[in-house]
């Protein structure tokens, strides 16, 4: 199968570094090193090679280095299905971030033609036993995976669905108002359900190709309080016009892809992940980026780069080398975070290592 590698990862006035290159061959990597050393700032520079706002989800101006304030650039040499390409993405201080791939200017959904990326942070471990929202961020991110495309039927219907609560907020009543918004909304929010069902049915397809270490996973997908999202833009529209007198009463909409929501089910035990033990949890969500990934292999061509921070965490010694058996055995570039070296001893030579370290504010990486 085609690799998918960065190979080489530069950093200028991004977060904690004022400048560090790193030069990587395509196995994993190990990165280590204490708490707030700067770590996870290199998996974030990373995740934004790909559509989207990164892993933390940030506005472009939180990456900033603090003391200087000047912007930052991240330049990275990409090997993807059999070609090179040289990608940059700046922020300058102020405005939006721009992206050139092989020195030409582009949109960030370009980034989605020649990487596939999927993360897994720590913010994830809650994801079955708290709200909604960060479920459907989860899997609207799974579903950016296979769709780039999704990102910007998202901003379109988020921006729709603001005018649309306004005119709730003002108890405007005229029918004709509403038209226009709703087809708006309805267009990208039909295109948001078939992208998350999708999505689902890609990691529904390959669950059977686990490993007996991580447990599958059965998922379905929801609404509040049972409302059936229609398939079709045009049974949206109705949807949402039929719902008008209830949200202009509550003075939002009360119906779309913005009060989804999926769960997980333990397969073998037929048991809600939320339900299930902290380690269980975490072995399900395992399960699922491994899943996403085996699915993004077969349809990409390669499988994608996995950016895995402080993976070990709830993960016993068996499972965590059973983990990297799973990885090598895809033949993904992970870059994986982790407090110190022992952490990765199964890996032996399969990896290269990084330790990371604080420097009075500034972090530098050192090669082992």
């Amino acid at each position: 199968m085609t690799t998918l590698a960065v190979t080489e990862l530069a950093l200028s006035h991004a977060r904690s570094y004022k400048g560090a290159v790193v030069e990587a061959d395509g196995r994993p990597v190990a990165i280590y090193g204490a708490n707030g050393a700067g770590k996870t700032n290199i998996l974030e520079a990373l995740s934004l090679l790909s559509p989207g706002r990164g892993l933390r989800g940030v506005k472009a101006d939180e990456i900033t280095r603090a003391p200087e304030r000047i912007g930052w650039k991240i330049t990275a040499t990409l090997q993807s299905l059999g070609h090179i390409h040289e990608v940059e993405v700046t922020y300058e201080g102020s405005g939006t971030r721009c992206v050139t791939i092989d020195g030409k200017t582009t949109p960030q959904v370009a980034l989605g033609h020649i990487v596939r990326m999927v993360w897994l942070v720590p913010v994830m471990d809650r994801l079955w036993v708290e709200g909604a929202e960060g479920r459907r961020r989860f899997l609207d991110r799974v579903a950016l995976s296979f769709e780039p495309r999704h990102a910007d039927v998202s901003l379109a219907y988020e921006k729709a669905m603001r005018q649309r609560n306004r005119m709730l907020k003002n108890g405007i009543t005229d029918p004709g108002w509403y038209r226009a918004v709703e087809a708006q909304m309805a267009i990208a929010g039909a295109a948001i359900h078939t992208n998350r069902q999708h999505a689902i049915a890609q990691l529904t397809a390959v669950r059977e190709e686990a490993g007996t270490t991580f447990p599958t996973a059965t998922l379905n997908l929801s609404h509040a309080e049972g409302f059936v999202l229609p398939d079709d833009a045009g049974a949206l529209a109705e949807a949402f016009a039929d719902s008008r007198p209830r949200d202009i009463f509550a003075g939002r909409t009360l119906v779309g892809p913005h009060r989804a929501d999926f769960d997980a089910t333990y397969t073998a035990k037929r048991l809600p992940a939320r339900q299930c033990s902290t380690g269980e949890q975490k072995a399900l969500l395992i399960s699922l980026i491994l899943a996403n990934a085996r699915a993004l292999a077969l349809g990409f061509g390669a499988p994608p780069i996995l950016l895995l921070d402080e993976v070990s965490a709830h993960l016993d010694a068996g499972r965590r080398a059973a983990l990297y058996d799973e990885i090598c055995a895809l033949g993904a570039q992970a870059w994986m975070t982790g407090t110190g070296p022992e952490l990765f001893k199964d890996l032996g030579n399969r990896a290269q290592r990084l330790e990371v370290f604080d420097m009075n504010g500034t972090s530098k990486i050192t090669a082992h």
